[in-house]
């Protein structure tokens, strides 16, 4: 995408983040002159449930506030994330992932009716992020969805007054309590079934949320050895992760070979949104 600087960017299909951004900072009259070229790249597909266009867009708005040296610390970069990806392009969701990716680390984050977030990181021994990054498993179903649907789907079951929906958001909330618990005591026992409760819950929000595929995989891991495990993002497929104490976590990979995913790589990291400057010109 081409367009002259101080001018709006056209909203095209599959560069709706990056146009959405540059016209949120032009409205905000923070730019300047300079020309420049944006390079995005992900690790993982769009739809995967992994948070990938929040972070993308917080790691895009971090790269300006450090070329124009906006007055933006993580709070400010968080929400105004959130604000170009939902109120601006009116993209469905909620704000967490703009938080976690602004921040990093392990957090419990509390969100209040004012518009109000505390991110409150939480101090957990080595040891026990050691074994937790060891038993979770992260595993790709290889399908993608758009989370529209689904999130919609909630919203209107939450505003119709739909009992269960409600009961299931509600419950929700207390599994956070619960992991948040479980993990700074070091009862990682307790983590698999705090995951299997909370999957059963979220699938109450909406049916779209899991689908045969998904329920035969979540099947397959905890008859392999998994104490539970959920579907990351909305749901409706993209990555799931489960918990595989001990040495389960071998046979659960064996057993999910059948499904034709992919069990993915990754690590827990302490850090947030990153930026440098550097003083070559890169062609």
């Amino acid at each position: 995408m081409k367009f002259p600087v101080g001018e709006a960017a056209p909203l095209e299909k599959g560069l709706d983040l990056q146009a959405g951004l540059y016209n949120r900072l032009l409205k905000d009259s923070v730019l300047d002159n300079r020309g420049f070229r944006l390079t995005a790249s992900m690790d993982v597909p769009a739809g995967s449930g992994l948070g990938t266009s929040s972070t993308l867009m917080v790691a895009m708005l971090k790269a300006f506030t450090e070329m124009y040296n906006l007055p933006y610390g993580e709070y400010d970069l968080a929400h105004k994330a959130y604000e170009i990806e939902r109120l601006d392009l009116q993209l469905a969701g909620g704000r967490q992932d703009q938080y976690a990716a602004t921040f990093g680390g392990v957090n419990f984050m509390e969100f209040y009716k004012d518009d109000k977030v505390i991110v409150n990181p939480l101090r957990i021994k080595m040891e026990y992020l050691n074994e937790l990054e060891n038993n979770i498993l992260l595993y790709f179903t290889s399908t993608s969805r758009s989370s529209f649907e689904i999130i919609k789907k909630q919203q209107l079951n939450v505003s119709s007054n739909n009992l269960s929906s409600i009961k299931a958001m509600d419950q929700l909330k207390e599994q956070s309590r619960m992991m948040k618990e479980a993990i700074l005591k070091g009862q990682l026992n307790a983590i698999g079934e705090i995951l299997d409760f909370g999957f059963e819950r979220k699938k109450r929000m909406a049916e779209n949320i899991s689908n045969v595929l998904i329920d035969e995989i979540y099947d397959a891991a905890k008859k392999s050895g998994a104490t539970g495990g959920k579907i990351r993002g909305a749901g409706g497929g993209g990555f799931m992760f489960f918990y595989c104490p001990g040495t389960s976590k071998y046979q659960v990979i064996e057993k999910l070979k059948q499904f034709g995913g992919e069990v993915r790589n990754y690590n827990f990291t302490p850090l947030g949104a990153r930026s440098w400057k550097i003083n070559e010109i890169i062609q």
